[in-house]
């Protein structure tokens, strides 16, 4: 019985790490599409939003399955449901990362004639999901608190880059629809930064049974 549960909860696991990737993929598609101005990558990062959905889809099933059937306790039922929230923050991180390649479609002007440092922004927001994931294969709460920690870093970002693009609306009127545009994808950015984050927070629960926004312990 213990062995059956064990390898469904690794096939829950190994479903999980293949979202996490797949997230990957989408935010940095969408911003090399984005800074491109390549709307066939754009479109094909879009696509990427459908599969990360089903794959939601497919691993709440495997969530429940375990739940009806299993019925775990302790250590195994916190692991379930860390799953279950974990998931919901990498379908929306695929959402947003489907919203900034959208701009992508509509936007006169490539970013990188607007903005380069929105790749860097990128590349901080990516390390973020990819570092929950790996603190959620490794069971590390050190890498965990890092993430969370690192929330700041994308917010730091976040702000130096608004401030500069509300400048450049007040510089060049002429080219303010361009900027809003990459203002929202940088907010998009700071979003994805945040679902990091609660994913990170789900893993900590998962290994302590403790939540930051909870008051006790699981």
């Amino acid at each position: 019985m213990r062995s059956r549960l064990d390898a469904q909860l690794a096939e829950m696991s190994e479903e999980l790490i293949q979202m996490g990737a797949m997230t990957e993929r989408a935010i940095a598609s969408g911003v090399t599409a984005l800074v491109e101005g390549d709307r066939e990558m754009a479109k094909k990062a879009i696509l990427l939003e459908e599969e990360i959905d089903d794959k939601e889809a497919h691993i709440e099933q495997l969530c429940l399955k375990l739940l009806m059937q299993q019925q775990p306790v302790a250590k195994d039922l916190r692991l379930i449901s860390a799953v279950l929230k974990m998931i919901t923050d990498l379908e929306r991180i695929g959402d947003q990362a489907a919203d900034i390649s959208e701009i992508t479609l509509t936007m006169d002007i490539p970013g990188k004639k607007q903005l380069p440092a929105i790749k860097d922004m990128a590349k901080a927001t990516i390390k973020m999901v990819t570092d929950s994931i790996d603190a959620f294969i490794k069971s590390d709460l050190a890498l965990a608190e890092e993430v969370v920690a690192y929330d700041d870093v994308v917010d730091d970002f976040f702000l130096q880059l608004r401030g500069e693009l509300i400048e450049r609306i007040r510089t060049e009127p002429n080219q303010g629809e361009a900027v809003v545009d990459l203002l929202m994808a940088v907010k998009y950015l700071e979003r994805i930064g945040d679902h990091a984050t609660n994913v990170a927070e789900w893993v900590i629960f998962s290994i302590t049974g403790f939540h930051a926004d909870k008051k006790n312990d699981a």
